[in-house]
């Protein structure tokens, strides 16, 4: 099971409870938590690797701010956002599988200054986004809990 699919399996049962925040004090719904991991996989697979523009920009503001909003019209539907979640990961899966070993090691086009020991070759990019998957697991368990969903196991 990959880290795609164990956050995705805590996602599926979240449609109707997608802003729900996973504390008393907000945080990072389910649906923030998915637009956040589309844009920031765009993010680095497009513009860090590639050197290339991301095609989410627009979610910016929506989806890499420092505030969560609550407020489902402030979001794109939650269908689509899941739609553009298995996307980018389903892109950068096909990028991963085009690579050789050497591959890996190459840096990337557009890395950002100061951040070359996390995103500065290929293969740091993308064990950033294996982990980011992962961080955000947390997120999206909590959001299960407060939304009185049944906690999963894996």
């Amino acid at each position: 099971m990959t880290s795609r699919d164990r956050v995705l399996a805590r996602v599926e049962e979240m449609r109707e409870y997608c802003v729900v925040f996973p504390t008393s004090r907000g945080g990072c719904h389910t649906l923030w938590v998915l637009g956040h991991l589309a844009y920031i996989e765009a993010l680095i697979v497009h513009g860090f690797m590639l050197g290339q523009g991301n095609p989410l920009v627009e979610w910016e503001k929506i989806f890499d701010g420092a505030d969560t909003s609550g407020d489902i019209s402030q979001f794109p539907p939650f269908d689509q956002v899941l739609a553009k979640c298995r996307e980018a990961r389903e892109s950068t899966i096909a990028l991963l599988d085009s690579l050789s070993e050497d591959d890996l090691d190459r840096v990337g086009a557009s890395v950002p200054a100061g951040f070359e020991g996390t995103f500065g070759t290929y293969r740091l990019c993308l064990q950033f986004l294996a982990d980011h998957w992962y961080m955000h697991r947390g997120n999206l368990a909590d959001a299960r809990r407060a939304a009185g969903l049944a906690r999963m196991w894996l």
